[in-house]
């Protein structure tokens, strides 16, 4: 089966000249999608002229793979009885400048997941379910970075 994905994204910088210099422009744009209520308020990251208070395409990336280990996790931990009922990620990537001032590049994401689950009994595997859920995920699948795991697992 084949899906489809289609986003918007509206550069929102021009503050008069356009491009007309380096320095002359925001990097501030929107991204939105078709019949969602919201957009996101995204710009570069602060150390490339851009916005902190906006969401930065990298930081969009990290969110991106944890959202979907995440919501696979959710799933492999209902199909095998592993009550979840809390799950904070506090996911982390690293990115390189290449050394020839070129285009840099993630050099490792890792996920660093907090969950709570019910039964005692279910610790181990709710630890061993992360290996397959970043097999499973979609963006893990698609993304040539290495991605790790540090799952703590605490029974309420």
């Amino acid at each position: 089966m084949q899906h489809h994905f289609a986003t918007i994204t509206r550069w929102t910088g021009n503050r008069g000249s356009g491009t007309l210099d380096y320095r002359a422009y925001s990097r501030d744009h929107l991204i939105s999608v078709t019949g969602k209520d919201q957009s996101i308020e995204g710009s570069s990251d602060p150390a490339f002229r851009g916005d902190k208070r906006r969401y930065s395409p990298e930081e969009l990336f990290v969110a991106s793979i944890s959202s979907c280990h995440m919501l696979w996790y959710l799933h492999l931990a209902a199909v095998n009885g592993i009550t979840v009922l809390e799950y904070e990620d506090r996911a982390e990537g690293t990115m390189v400048d290449a050394v020839d001032g070129g285009a840099g590049r993630f050099t490792s994401v890792t996920l660093r997941p907090l969950i709570r689950i019910a039964q005692e009994e279910g610790a181990d595997l709710a630890r061993d379910l992360h290996t397959e859920a970043g097999k499973k995920c979609f963006i893990a699948n698609s993304v040539k970075v290495p991605i790790s795991y540090a799952p703590e697992i605490v029974v309420d």
